[in-house]
């Protein structure tokens, strides 16, 4: 159930927080091992979900708010493009589920990004359909942000990295 995974995830948190001094370490772990879920995840997401394949980033990022997210976590983000050339998108939670039970960040752990798993998986499960992309947290309600919003920002299709090695 989502709440034996919250409940589940705070415990790691808490445990990396114990096995690293720095910040920086637990949201480079954190990153990591979300990116591990989501290489993982993209295969049941695209067995389960029935989506066809994306034509845009807009499509895309659509598809992770409204399925992916809907379907893992319970929760709709609104999307919202923030460049020019369409390839920078927010997805803005209302709710964060991953911080259920968290009222606040320790004063010494602020620089902390407790739900950056989040940020590995959605990178991970992009690069898994060729689609590299940044990503990361851009506000935090955990850090007296108004709202959680993430920042992916698609790179280029990984294939074109292939041809320009060549």
């Amino acid at each position: 159930s989502r709440e034996l995974f919250v409940l589940t995830y705070g415990a790691l948190v808490a445990q990396l927080c114990k096995d690293y001094e720095k910040d920086e370490d637990v949201n480079t772990c954190l990153d990591r091992m979300g990116y591990g879920i989501g290489v993982r995840l993209i295969d049941d997401f695209l067995a389960h979900s029935a989506v066809k394949k994306c034509r845009s980033y807009s499509e895309t990022a659509d598809m992770i708010a409204q399925v992916a997210f809907k379907m893992y976590l319970g929760v709709t983000p609104s999307v919202s493009c923030s460049s020019a050339a369409g390839n920078e998108f927010s997805l803005i939670l209302d709710k964060n589920p991953l911080v259920d039970f968290v009222e606040e960040l320790p004063a010494e752990r602020a620089s902390l990004c407790y739900s950056n798993v989040l940020c590995g998986v959605i990178r991970g499960a992009l690069e898994m359909v060729h689609l590299a992309a940044e990503v990361t947290f851009l506000q935090d309600r955990l850090k007296g942000d108004a709202v959680t919003e993430i920042g992916i920002t698609f790179l280029r299709k990984a294939e074109d990295r292939k041809h320009k090695r060549n």
